[in-house]
């Protein structure tokens, strides 16, 4: 090679350095006066539409690399420091904790595993404050056996939502009172938009609590008739997962049984064994819970008649 091409080479060579450094230059200059704007949006697509323009004018692939990650780590830095960006970065943490699963926290109760995150109030506090535990009121024995009744329509948390309106409507759940209700006040009750319930079910618990006055006239109240069932002690069960709770039992279809010979209605083995849950006749809490501890020891005081 002759030394007049050997100078024409590094000529060329120093030409191509200077353009490309001019180039680059431009490209920082133009970008950086440019709004910013976060990565993984729309800057991206503008971005790599000038990359490309760049490539087709170099040769050097890794350049064209460097300069990618180096625009978008300057766009991503300059956003963050902004007082929009600070903003928006702290949204996106926020939302990023409240959408990823939490970890139960140390010391947080340890429920029937059908109680979830997702479960009503009102069904979290029946869950802890009533189910499984022993009831020997009348009243509240009448209320959680009419209640029971209604799982023929609804489930526990929408009966449970309606309590108030119930107790409101049914006079407190005395059976005495409720009895004496006449038609007029039966299709009033009926007709309450509040409640949604069929004029055969409010007879149903109308002509349930004058059978409910038969008992209490024969063994002195419907607490003593229904406990002696379980021979006033609450059945304890032991039950370590969900598919072991029955749907009824003997019991239950004992007690159904002479319900119905009695006069009740629509009180069959299932709605029977879930009164007997809800009243604590029979404690279903799962070892694992917390309540099944607590109702337990209510279970093994001594019974006293109410």
């Amino acid at each position: 090679m002759s030394i007049a091409n050997l100078r024409r080479n590094a000529m060329e060579k120093k030409t191509s350095v200077k353009e490309s450094q001019k180039l680059n230059q431009r490209f920082f200059t133009k970008h950086l006066n440019n709004k910013v704007h976060p990565i993984g949006l729309h800057r991206r697509s503008s971005s790599s539409s000038s990359i490309s323009s760049l490539s087709q004018n170099s040769n050097d692939s890794s350049l064209t690399d460097s300069l990618t990650l180096l625009d978008e780590n300057i766009s991503f830095g300059l956003h963050l420091i902004s007082p929009r960006g600070i903003r928006e970065h702290a949204v996106a943490n926020d939302v990023q904790q409240q959408t990823s699963p939490k970890i139960n926290e140390p010391g947080e109760l340890k429920r029937c595993n059908w109680i979830t995150k997702n479960s009503d109030k009102a069904y979290i506090e029946f869950h802890d404050e009533c189910w499984g535990t022993p009831t020997y009121d009348d009243k509240k024995l009448f209320e959680l056996l009419a209640m029971s009744g209604l799982l023929i329509d609804y489930n526990w948390t929408e009966i449970l939502k309606r309590k108030e309106i119930l107790r409101e409507v049914f006079a407190g759940f005395d059976p005495n009172a409720v009895a004496k209700m006449e038609e007029k006040e039966i299709m009033e009750i009926a007709s309450n938009k509040a409640l949604l319930l069929a004029d055969c079910r409010v007879r149903c618990i109308v002509d349930n609590a004058k059978c409910i006055m038969k008992i209490v006239r024969e063994y002195g109240s419907f607490s003593s008739y229904i406990w002696g069932y379980v021979n006033h002690k609450p059945v304890i069960n032991r039950f370590k997962y969900p598919r072991n709770v029955p749907l009824r039992s003997p019991k239950a279809e004992a007690i159904s049984k002479d319900l119905i010979k009695r006069g009740f209605r629509f009180l069959g083995p299932v709605i029977v064994y879930s009164f007997m849950q809800a009243a604590g006749l029979t404690i279903d809490h799962l070892l694992d819970c917390y309540r099944h501890s607590e109702c337990v020891s209510l279970a093994e005081r001594p019974w006293r008649h109410i």
